[in-house]
C-alpha cells in the first residue's frame, strides 16, 4: 500500500503517552492484560455475553457498541498527556484517516449534504469514551455518542501476527480496511443509519433479530469501506499486488463463522454480530467494485 502520499489528518487525537488509563469499567469486571488480547479475545467476549444474556456490543469493538448500553459517562480528567509521538504508525493512521476525510466529503457534497469527519483517538492499553472505558482488548470501535472512533495500536501487530498472508506493506492495507470499517460506522451515524437500527433491536425484543441487524450493519460498514478503497486507489494509486487480497483475507479471519470455529469448535448463526467471512468478503469487494453508497444496501431483503 502506498500510503506515504495521503493526506495527513488533523483529527486524530494521540492518547499513547496517558498512562494507560482506563477510567473505570464496561461492567461485569472482565480481567484485561496490558497489551493487546487480540482478535481470539474479542470472540470470546462476544460468545461470553451472548451465553450469559449481556449484549455483546457493551463487550467487543467495531459498533458493537452503538448505544453505549446503560452505562453512564461521566467526564473524568485523564492524567497528563505527554507530546503526540510522530512515529510510523502515528503517521499512518493521519494518512488512511485524511484520505477517508477527502472521499467522503466529496460522496456527500454529490447529494447536497456535508461530511463532518470524526475524530480518532489512539490509545494504550485503556481510555475513556463516551460509551465507557475503551480497552485494548475490545478492537477498534466507533462510538456514536462522541462520534469518536477508538484504536489501540497495537492491533495493528495483532494483524500482521495473526493473519497468514498479511506482511509488509499488504499488512498494512489490512489495518487502512479496518479504520475504514470504523469510519463507515460514522458514515452510517451521520446518515442516520444507526439510530434507526437502535429503535429497530429495541422494538423487536428479540434477540436473533437484533442480532441480524447487527450484522447488517456490519456488513453495509465493510461495503463502505470498500467504497473508501474504490475512490482511494482512483485518486492516489495506492494499492499494490496483494493488497486486496490481504483485506479479504483480513475479512475472512474476522467472519463470525470463523471467529467461532477457532473459539468453541461450532458455528451459531443466530449469534453473529457481524456476519459470515464469505458475507464479509462479498461486502467489502461490492462496494470497492461499484464505489456507490447506493451499492452498500445490505439491508434489503436478499442481502444476507
Amino acid at each position: 500500500m502506498r500510503w506515504e502520499d495521503l493526506p495527513q489528518s488533523d483529527n486524530v487525537e494521540d492518547r499513547r503517552g496517558d498512562g494507560g488509563y482506563g477510567g473505570g469499567g464496561m461492567g461485569g469486571g472482565f480481567p484485561m492484560g496490558g497489551g493487546g488480547l487480540g482478535i481470539g479475545t474479542i470472540v470470546v467476549l462476544g460468545l461470553v455475553g451472548w451465553a450469559l444474556g449481556i449484549d455483546p456490543r457493551l463487550l467487543i469493538g467495531g459498533a458493537e457498541i452503538l448505544t453505549g448500553g446503560n452505562q453512564q459517562y461521566e467526564q473524568t480528567q485523564r492524567p497528563p498527556q505527554s507530546a503526540p509521538v510522530n512515529d510510523e504508525t502515528a503517521r499512518f493512521v493521519r494518512a488512511v484517516l485524511g484520505s477517508t476525510e477527502v472521499q467522503w466529503k466529496e460522496i456527500f457534497a454529490k447529494d447536497g449534504q456535508t461530511y463532518r469527519a470524526p475524530k480518532l483517538v489512539m490509545f494504550s492499553g485503556g481510555t475513556r469514551s463516551a460509551c465507557g472505558a475503551a480497552q485494548s482488548a475490545m478492537g477498534p470501535f466507533y462510538c456514536p455518542r462522541d462520534r469518536e472512533v477508538y484504536l489501540d495500536a497495537t492491533f495493528f501487530k495483532d494483524i500482521e501476527r495473526r493473519f497468514r498472508g498479511c506482511s509488509g506493506e499488504a499488512c498494512k492495507f489490512s489495518s487502512a480496511y479496518v479504520i475504514a470499517h470504523e469510519v463507515g460506522h460514522h458514515v452510517q451515524n451521520l446518515l442516520g443509519i444507526l439510530p434507526k437500527v437502535q429503535q429497530a433491536q429495541q422494538a423487536s425484543g428479540d434477540k436473533v433479530a437484533s442480532n441480524r441487524l447487527q450484522v447488517m450493519v456490519e456488513l453495509q460498514a465493510d461495503c463502505f469501506a470498500g467504497v473508501w478503497a474504490h475512490h482511494a486507489e482512483k485518486r492516489w494509486q495506492l494499492l499494490q499486488p496483494g493488497d486486496i487480497e490481504a483485506a479479504l483475507q483480513t475479512a475472512t479471519a474476522i467472519g463470525d463463522d470463523m471467529l467461532q470455529k477457532r473459539a468453541q469448535g461450532y458455528v451459531v448463526p443466530d449469534s453473529f454480530t457481524h456476519g459470515s467471512s464469505e458475507q464479509r468478503r462479498r461486502w467489502f469487494t461490492t462496494g470497492f467494485k461499484e464505489g456507490t453508497l447506493k451499492a452498500c444496501n445490505t439491508f434489503a431483503a436478499a442481502s444476507l
